[in-house]
């Protein structure tokens, strides 16, 4: 009786779970027969000095957290593919060896087209003890020098906006920040959750309480990939409206992260 029971139980479990599979969607039949989906990162990683394992810190934790969200969703493991630039990033992107990436939009990046956002990021300034400096506009005057992360989408925006500091550059925030902590410059623009977590590390040092412009974080695939992209869109705006979105950034327990603005039609 008992393995009658146990036979009925596991018919019933077999059907339910056959009736729950959805079909296969052919905006991303690639990535299920590939069984995965290649998902380029940049910055946003740390490297262990022992293990040489690659790590997600800052924004990248919420990013990797949603990429996996997706991969449910789709039924494939998630590969992140790390790089320490958006231009490599891109590259990837463009050489077919990333299937999606993220980033916030620029008009002036070629071969890939882009998402909504999911993530929306401040950008401000992190200032040493003893500034002057406590508006952004302090900031924008002749021989004032302001650390930042080469090709970023805050030293774009920051590069169009000011007309008379210096800006100066580095690769990657961790030696951006070492611009300021070193002397070499007199702040340091990138997103505030970013400047919130380096913060600690300079004594008396504080982050602005204005910002001078916001990144949208949202995916995005390489230029023609109209139909992967409305895939991504429809995940989009569904895990925002969900609450998704919002559990990830809790998740993370990062501060300065805000869920983006739902699309407007």
């Amino acid at each position: 009786m008992k393995k009658l029971l146990l036979i009925v139980s596991l018919t019933i479990t077999s059907m339910n779970l056959a009736g729950a599979q959805q079909p296969l969607d052919p905006r991303v039949a690639d990535l299920v027969h590939a069984g995965k989906i290649r998902v380029g990162i940049h910055s946003f990683y740390t490297k262990d000095s022992r293990t040489g394992e690659l790590k997600a810190v800052s924004t990248g934790i919420i990013f990797l957290d949603i990429a996996r969200i997706l991969g449910a969703r789709i039924g494939v493991e998630v590969l992140p593919v790390w790089h320490p630039t958006i231009p490599e990033m891109l590259t990837c992107l463009t050489a077919g060896e990333c299937d999606v990436g993220f980033m916030g939009p620029d008009p002036s990046r070629a071969g890939v087209d882009f998402s909504p956002p999911i993530v929306q990021l401040d950008y401000t300034f992190l200032v040493p003890a003893g500034s002057s400096i406590q508006r952004i506009a302090d900031a924008d005057r002749p021989n004032v020098r302001i650390a930042v992360v080469r090709d970023h989408a805050s030293t774009l925006t920051l590069s169009r906006i000011f007309k008379h500091a210096q800006l100066t550059y580095a690769a990657t925030p961790d030696p951006t920040f070492e611009l300021l902590r070193n002397g070499q410059a007199d702040a340091f623009a990138s997103v505030r959750s970013v400047l919130l977590g380096y913060a600690p590390k300079l004594a008396g040092s504080r982050v602005l309480e204005d910002h001078y412009g916001a990144n949208l974080v949202g995916m995005v695939v390489p230029k023609g990939q109209t139909a992967r992209l409305a895939y991504i869109t429809e995940f989009i705006e569904q895990a925002k409206a969900s609450g998704l979105v919002q559990q990830a950034i809790e998740r993370s327990g990062l501060p300065g992260h805000q869920v983006a603005p739902a699309k407007t039609n």
